[in-house]
């Protein structure tokens, strides 16, 4: 028969067996965290560097992190007495901005000019990924955006795609703009450490998209799939509710499908530019 003594012994034993392995799982997951976040090696084959021409100027920005790339896109149609509109975009965490330059041609053709910022470590910038990193490089290029190109600073939308979205809500957290747009976004990233037993304090980088959204005053638009089952619907529910003057439009899909028509997409971001003045 056991007795009382070797019986908390063993307990105490395991226990500090079990703790001394979680606390090893959680410096190993510290330490993974930021390439599970920012996954570089999944940008695939990084594509050749295209030469500027009248539809791109392209850009470096010093930052403490290194050089950063951004594309700046004009308008095709412009107003001559009127400064043009401008979206700041921020891409996916396994994309990079070459692979939106086509995609943006229907927001430049209605006239409204955009930006493309590159992360700090993704295709040919310099640095490595994080969420001060990030935001400094687009706080820098939104400087750089309005010294040299002739836009509205009245009128700067900002406009993320899933991480993106943590990308220009921090960057709204320090600059003005008109209006955000979130495709597939989140709360936060502390918000998924539940899924892996890891307490949201040790998240170094936490994008807190529902922070901004609850203390922004202007229009925001929410696009998220139903079936998302990278960052689930109820993310967008929840910053929808966060903000009064938010609109939530959603589609039949799921994380990397969306949206399930391009058309449909553009027709439904122009319509809330068009309603909020933002659209030449």
């Amino acid at each position: 028969m056991i007795r009382e003594k070797d019986l908390i012994q063993v307990i105490l034993k395991y226990t500090a067996w079990a703790a001394g392995l979680y606390l090893a799982y959680l410096g190993l997951l510290y330490f993974l965290a930021r390439p599970m976040i920012f996954p570089r090696s999944q940008t695939g084959y990084l594509p050749d560097e295209p030469a500027a021409d009248a539809r791109m100027i392209k850009e470096w920005i010093p930052t403490t992190a290194g050089r950063v790339e951004t594309w700046f896109l004009p308008p095709v149609a412009t107003d001559k007495d009127r400064p043009a509109p401008v979206v700041i975009f921020g891409h996916g965490n396994a994309e990079l901005i070459d692979y939106a330059r086509e995609e943006f041609q229907p927001l430049t053709e209605a006239g409204i000019a955009v930006l493309l910022v590159e992360y700090p470590g993704y295709g040919r910038s310099e640095g490595s990924p994080s969420q001060a990193s990030i935001t400094e490089a687009f706080s820098a290029a939104y400087d750089m955006l309005l010294e040299r190109h002739r836009v509205d600073p009245d009128r700067i939308i900002l406009f993320g795609r899933s991480l993106g979205g943590g990308a220009v809500c921090a960057l709204a957290a320090r600059r003005k703009c008109a209006a955000i747009i979130l495709v597939s976004s989140f709360t936060s990233i502390r918000s998924f450490a539940a899924r892996f037993l890891v307490p949201g304090f040790l998240v170094r980088d936490p994008f807190d998209n529902l922070a901004v959204v609850s203390a922004y005053a202007g229009p925001i638009l929410i696009i998220h799939g139903r079936h998302d089952e990278i960052i689930p619907y109820r993310h967008a529910l929840a910053l929808h509710r966060a903000s009064p003057n938010s609109e939530l439009i959603t589609y039949a899909c799921s994380h990397n499908d969306c949206p399930p028509s391009w058309d449909q997409y553009w027709k439904d971001v122009l319509s809330f530019l068009r309603a909020n003045q933002l659209h030449p």
